[in-house]
């Protein structure tokens, strides 16, 4: 098979969908590799790297694209890059295409055969591809929501450790899973007053036993987040539906009781956003205002530190790549039931339950 491997263009996206030594893999296995112009520059990788590996440097995006069988990215395709792609090419990126309409249009028109890193699941039930980037992204929302805290950046002024005789800063964290778990960590490392929601008990007896005295757990009701949010510096939204819009919790008209510049850090933007309030930003105008609160909802949060992004990215899809490499899509998808629950788009049709609610499309299960 020949893979494609093409250079981000979302804006301060650094990360990159293979390293040199993925592409040695794939080339080990009788595969042909090819890989844009400057595609790992970002990441710390050189084109020499990768031609040391066995790939062939293209600068001609198109004739990387009209050559290649399978095309590899980080995230989603944008416009400019949907008239590139070609009948039956595998697409084996991350789409969020619950909240990318346009884009969902575009590879189904295309006949694209699309796998979603962030909707195939192992064994267990668990998002093998997505789970890094939600480490990642839940540290760096304690951290960055914490440097939105400074008053220079717009903030309440507030130290979430506070100091000796001084009331620390209250943290809020809607939802306990992954992203909400490693946000936990740092901003208890922090020295923050944490409070964590979730609507699963056996979660919150997790959380309470793993934390302690650290944490305050709540069941997230409409109650308690009110009464949550009127006390929170920085509000984490760490909710996440599996290839879904996620739910606004947080209305616009409850931004009133907030302190006026408090943070909110919406995690969940890739999905639409768990805030009413939430628009995408970017790494170079990661902010706005809105109702006197700082809202940071960076669509690529994990680019900001991209080699230890791209690093545990592609440690946790290469297996996958491979197979469907190594096999044809259709014999992976037909060995691999998690791996099968990662096609989002097959032959002009939406292939995912939870997409295709989303976006009011058909959905069409699919066997080989």
């Amino acid at each position: 098979m020949v893979i494609g491997l093409v250079k981000e263009i979302k804006v301060h996206e650094y990360r990159v969908g293979l390293t040199p030594e993925n592409v040695a893999a794939y080339v080990s296995h009788g595969h042909t590799v090819i890989v844009e112009k400057g595609a790992g520059e970002g990441a710390g990788f050189d084109d020499s790297q990768y031609e040391a590996a066995g790939a062939r440097i293209e600068s001609d995006e198109k004739a990387l694209f009209d050559a290649s069988d399978m095309i590899v990215k980080v995230k989603e395709p944008l416009p400019e890059e949907y008239d590139y792609f070609k009948k039956d090419q595998i697409l084996f990126t991350y789409l969020h295409l619950a909240a990318d309409p346009a884009q969902a249009k575009a590879l189904l028109e295309k006949g694209v055969k699309a796998v979603a890193y962030e909707t195939i699941t192992d064994r267990n039930g668990h998002l093998p591809c997505l789970t890094p980037m939600s480490e990642i992204a839940g540290r760096l929302a304690a951290q960055e929501g914490a440097k939105y805290l400074e008053k220079p950046l717009g903030g309440r002024g507030v130290l979430l450790g506070g100091v000796p005789g001084v009331k620390r800063g209250n943290v809020l964290i809607i939802g306990g899973g992954v992203v909400g778990m490693n946000a936990c960590k740092i901003a208890v490392g922090l020295g923050a007053n944490v409070t964590v929601m979730d609507i699963s008990a056996p979660r919150l007896e997790y959380i309470d036993d793993i934390f302690g005295s650290k944490v305050t757990t709540l069941y997230s009701n409409r109650g308690n987040l009110l009464d949550a949010l009127k006390d929170a510096d920085l509000v984490i939204g760490a909710v996440l539906l599996p290839g879904a819009s996620a739910p606004k919790l947080v209305k616009r008209e409850d931004l009133k009781i907030m302190k006026k510049g408090a943070v909110v850090v919406d995690v969940a933007i890739d999905q639409g956003g768990c805030f009413e309030s939430s628009k995408v930003t970017y790494h170079d105008a990661p902010t706005f205002v809105e109702e006197g609160v700082v809202h940071y909802c960076v669509g690529n949060m994990p680019g900001a530190v991209s080699l230890t992004s791209t690093m545990a990215l592609t440690s946790s899809t290469l297996n996958y790549g491979l197979a469907i490499a190594n096999k044809g899509l259709e014999a992976a998808l037909r060995d691999d039931a998690g791996l099968k629950n990662g096609l989002n788009c097959y032959e002009g049709k939406c292939t995912n339950q939870a997409v295709a609610k989303s976006l009011n499309l058909e959905f069409t299960p699919v066997e080989f």
